[in-house]
């Protein structure tokens, strides 16, 4: 296999891991980083060697949760329980966890974006201003009101 292709595998993890904190659920999530890695796939002739892989990767996730977000959808029924997305057994952290995505829920789906990318992923500001393809200013200011938000409702 291609260095190419083996970066795309490689980043596999993390994109499901950021999907999963941006739709909240693991169905929605895996469907998010398929389509992610067969567009990234179909396109990977378009990335630029020597450039960051995951960022790029990020581009095409944040585009294609725009589109399904824009496009109408059937309302489906989970068949089955869904793991869930904590390991430990401390009921605390627990309830923690699950006010933390309640809260992550209500943010407004830019603030939530910005924030995930920043805190999960550890992106700087300009790998993600190029992710999401908004100015560098409008991230740190998405980030801070998403913050904020999440301050004051914790």
């Amino acid at each position: 296999m291609s260095e190419p292709c083996n970066q795309l595998i490689a980043c596999i993890p993390r994109l499901r891991r950021y999907a999963r904190a941006l739709v909240g659920d693991a169905a929605s999530a895996d469907d998010l980083v398929q389509d992610t890695v067969e567009r990234g796939w179909a396109k990977l002739h378009s990335w630029q060697g020597g450039s960051d892989m995951r960022a790029w990767l990020f581009s095409i996730m944040h585009n294609v949760y725009i589109d399904q977000v824009r496009r109408p959808s059937l309302l489906t029924e989970s068949l089955g329980e869904e793991a869930p997305i904590h390991t430990t057994d401390n009921i605390s952290s627990r309830l923690e966890l699950r006010d933390m995505e309640r809260v992550l829920r209500q943010l407004p789906n830019e603030q939530r974006e910005v924030l995930l990318l920043v805190a999960l992923e550890g992106m700087s500001y300009d790998e993600v201003s190029q992710a999401l393809n908004v100015p560098k200013g409008t991230v740190m200011s998405r980030l801070s009101r998403a913050r904020e938000k999440l301050r004051a409702s914790m």
